[in-house]
C-alpha cells in the first residue's frame, strides 16, 4: 500500500507523520518543489520510524509516485498567508481558490501521469472546489475531498464539552461545503441515541456553531496554520481507501444531484467514494445544504468558465 504526498508544507508533513504513527501505509513518498524540504521531512520522519508500524519513507519527484495507490495533494496557499482569516469575511476559505486552482493545473497532470490509477485526495483548501478542478484535470472519478470529516468531528469534540461526556459518544454530522456556509446537523446529533437538542438552549448552539465554523481561524491565530487535526483526517480517509473499508464517512465527493463536490456521508473504499447516502435533514437544512452547493457552485464557475 503506497502513499504520495504533494505538498510538504505544513500540512503535508502533518498528514505524513499521521500516515506514519497510525500505520496507515506501508510506503510513503513525498514530493515537493523544494526538494531540500521534501527530503528533510523524510529524514525527520525517519529518525522517529522505528517506533512506528514499518514503513519505506521516501522522497523525490513525481515520477516516484509511480504505483501508489492514493495520492493526497497538500499543495497551496494556507489561509494565513492568503489572507483568509477573518471571521466576518463570508468567503472564508474561498479567497484561496484562485491562486491554488493555478498551483493544481501544474500538479495534477503530473501526478495523474505518474500514478494514473491513484485516488486522489485533495486536502489544499477550499478542497471541494479544488477536488473538481482535479477531477476534470485527471479525467477519472477517483478524487476526494477531505471535505467535512474535520469539521464533524469539531462538532463532535465541541459537543462532548458542553454535555460533559466523551466526544466518541457522541453522533453528530457536518455537510455541505468545508468552509463558512457548512451545514451543522443538529437535528440528527445524538448523544447515547438521545437528541442533544433536547439538552441544549438556542445561545449554547450558536456559541458551538461558532466555535465549529472559524475553528480554522481560532487555531491559526494561536500557531499560524491548522494542520495536526487534517493530518489525522487525511491519514484514516487513506485507511479507507487502501484498506477498501467500505466505510461510511462524511467526505467530500463529487454529487451529480448538485453538480459540484460537497460533503455527504459516503461509502469509501479502493475506488474512492461509491455510493452518497442522504442523511435525515430537517426543512431548514436541506435549504441550507442546497444553498451551500449554489456557493461550491459560484466557485467552480470562476476558474473553469
Amino acid at each position: 500500500m503506497k502513499v504520495g504526498i504533494v505538498g510538504a508544507g505544513r500540512v503535508g508533513a502533518a498528514c505524513a507523520l499521521s500516515l506514519v504513527t497510525r500505520g496507515s501505509a506501508r510506503e510513503i513518498v513525498i514530493v515537493d518543489r523544494t526538494q531540500a524540504r521534501a527530503r528533510a521531512v523524510v529524514a525527520d520522519l525517519r529518525y522517529g520510524a522505528p517506533l512506528c508500524p514499518v514503513v519505506a519513507l521516501s522522497d523525490g519527484d513525481y515520477a516516484e509516485l509511480a504505483g501508489a495507490d492514493l495520492v493526497m495533494l497538500t499543495s497551496g496557499v494556507n489561509e494565513k498567508s492568503g489572507g483568509a482569516t477573518d471571521r466576518g469575511d463570508p468567503e472564508g476559505r474561498l479567497r484561496l481558490l484562485d491562486t491554488n486552482a493555478g498551483i493544481y493545473r501544474d500538479i495534477v497532470p503530473k501526478v495523474v501521469a505518474a500514478a494514473p490509477g491513484a485516488v486522489l485526495l485533495v486536502v489544499t483548501d477550499p478542497p471541494d472546489p479544488l477536488a473538481d478542478l482535479a477531477r476534470r484535470l485527471a479525467g477519472h472519478d477517483r478524487v476526494l475531498s477531505t471535505g467535512t470529516l474535520l469539521d464533524s468531528l469539531r462538532f463532535r469534540v465541541h459537543l462532548a464539552a458542553r454535555l460533559g461526556v466523551d466526544p466518541a459518544s457522541v453522533e453528530a454530522q457536518v455537510v455541505g461545503e468545508h468552509g463558512t456556509s457548512e451545514v451543522l446537523l443538529w437535528s440528527s446529533a445524538r448523544m447515547g441515541g438521545v437528541p442533544v437538542t433536547e439538552a441544549l438552549m438556542h445561545d449554547v448552539r450558536s456559541a458551538i456553531e461558532r466555535e465549529v465554523r472559524y475553528a480554522n481561524i481560532t487555531i491559526i491565530e494561536g500557531n499560524e496554520a491548522s494542520q495536526f487535526g487534517i493530518g489525522i483526517v487525511a491519514a484514516r480517509i487513506a485507511e479507507a481507501v487502501l484498506r477498501d473499508e467500505r466505510a461510511v464517512l462524511p467526505i467530500g465527493a463529487y454529487n451529480a444531484g448538485y453538480g459540484v463536490t460537497l460533503s455527504l456521508p459516503g461509502v469509501v473504499g479502493r475506488e474512492g467514494v461509491s455510493r452518497i447516502l442522504q442523511p435525515a435533514m430537517s426543512d431548514e437544512e436541506r435549504r441550507s445544504l442546497a444553498q451551500s452547493a449554489e456557493v461550491l457552485r459560484q466557485a467552480l464557475q470562476r476558474i473553469t468558465s
